[in-house]
């Protein structure tokens, strides 16, 4: 059994979702581990990792127009407004998707669906660095 680490930086430019899939796989494979398990973390309060659809960049579009609708900017509700009016809603955001994600590995490949793709999705609306591990387990 052998265990691997890396740590991945994406740099944001703002609220979207940001494909990431690309280099999560190529390290996965790279890694020389053929079959077990992979985990990615994200080391942050305000942004999140999510599987979905990457052929159609609608549904990108269209998650966020559904987040945008759920958790709207300056909320009255929210009292915590420390860094602007995206601040609690971005914090919301993350609590309804995920930190972490879990992959498997097969023949030294990331199984992934024909169409999905791992995100990071960014809350703020402000640039920054977001931190992503990743840990892979197998033989």
């Amino acid at each position: 059994m052998q265990q691997k680490t890396h740590q991945i930086t994406v740099p944001t430019h703002g609220r979207k979702l940001y494909d990431i899939t690309a280099e999560v796989t190529g390290w996965a494979k790279s890694s020389g581990i053929k079959t077990g398990m992979m985990t990615l973390y994200i080391q942050h309060t305000s942004a999140s990792l999510l599987i979905n659809e990457n052929y159609d960049h609608d549904v990108l579009v269209d998650m966020e127009a559904f987040f945008n609708r759920l958790v709207p900017d300056g909320d009255p509700l929210f009292i915590h407004t420390v860094e602007g009016p995206d601040d609690m809603p971005a914090h919301v955001r993350t609590a309804l998707t995920q930190t972490h994600l879990s992959i498997p590995l097969l023949d030294g490949q990331a199984a992934l669906g024909q169409w999905q793709g791992v995100f990071l999705y960014e809350h703020r609306h402000i640039a920054g660095k977001r931190r992503v591990l990743l840990h892979l387990i197998g033989e």
